[in-house]
């Protein structure tokens, strides 16, 4: 036999060996397909546009040269600064909308619904099973001029004139938003109330808590996690949210997202879209840093 042959062949027996030894080797190797996907569908397309930020564009040509002043624009003009904050407004308040909204809902099924949980959370996501843009022009059509809202006010008599105010405007925006991301929110929610162990709540009532106070020092803290996912679930989504503000939001609903759309679309500045949109993404990921800080402080609070 080929001594290198031989040796080629007991090398490979002992890299086999030592990996079947090594449980970290054997981890990553199960992750692999994972995080070949995060690396190339995630980290390489953020790596990409971060460095594009600091590219120029003239016309149609990319000018590859270091430069801050994609960033120099952005903070020299106050606009995009304003859209920023008003889009994390808009998002702040869809967000407690919607998991205000949820909450309840989640609870029912979690606490009183006995038997078919399976079908009640099918139901929540029937809406979802079609279109997003056309749940948006479901709003549309609902909130507009002649829209089912404005036609039943006034055939109750309610109104003379149909409400303009209902459409083309933040409040839309976030009507529809919230609508949009309901079920991304019921269901962690439903999810953190239902690991809850029954035998808490009995112990608290056992103890001479009512109702209200079993569930304002039990089951809300314990559920706080599927709250602060479903928070996170909502917030960072539509902070970029474009679709929704071109469509319901008008010339007073535009968000950041829409800006972004603008630069890569009819502006066609690259570079610009991709400084304004690292930009917002640290700034949400500095918020979402301060919201899970707060929610860690005040669940350490509660304990």
């Amino acid at each position: 036999m080929n001594p290198s042959a031989s040796h080629q062949s007991s090398v490979g027996l002992a890299i086999r060996k030592r990996f079947l030894s090594s449980e970290p080797l054997r981890g990553y190797s199960l992750l692999s397909p994972t995080l070949l996907t995060m690396l190339f569908g995630l980290a390489m397309p953020l790596l990409v546009l971060f460095g594009l930020s600091f590219w120029l564009q003239d016309y149609v040509d990319f000018i590859k040269t270091f430069s801050l002043q994609n960033y120099s624009d952005f903070f020299s003009k106050p606009i995009y600064g304003v859209i920023l904050m008003k889009s994390i407004r808009i998002s702040a308040m869809v967000t407690l909308v919607t998991v205000l909204l949820a909450y309840p809902m989640a609870y029912f099924i979690a606490f009183r619904v006995k038997q078919n949980k399976l079908v009640w959370l099918i139901l929540i996501t029937v809406p979802f099973w079609t279109s997003y843009l056309l749940r948006v022009f479901a709003w549309k059509l609902m909130l507009g001029y002649n829209g089912v809202v404005n036609s039943g006010l006034k055939s109750l008599g309610l109104i003379s004139e149909p409400l303009e105010f209902l459409l083309y405007n933040p409040t839309a925006v976030a009507i529809t938003l919230a609508h949009a991301w309901a079920a991304f929110a019921i269901l962690p929610i439903y999810v953190s109330l239902e690991k809850i162990d029954r035998s808490l709540l009995e112990a608290a009532r056992d103890l001479g808590e009512n109702a209200f106070m079993t569930f304002i020092r039990v089951t809300l803290p314990l559920s706080l996690p599927g709250v602060i996912a479903a928070s996170l679930l909502v917030f960072i989504p539509t902070v970029g949210d474009y679709v929704t503000p071109s469509l319901v939001g008008g010339p007073s609903g535009i968000m950041i997202g829409n800006i972004i759309q603008s630069m890569f679309g009819k502006a066609f500045n690259w570079p610009l879209g991709a400084a304004i949109s690292v930009v917002s993404m640290l700034t949400v990921t500095a918020i979402v840093c301060l919201f899970l800080w707060g929610t860690h402080r005040l669940r350490r609070s509660i304990a």
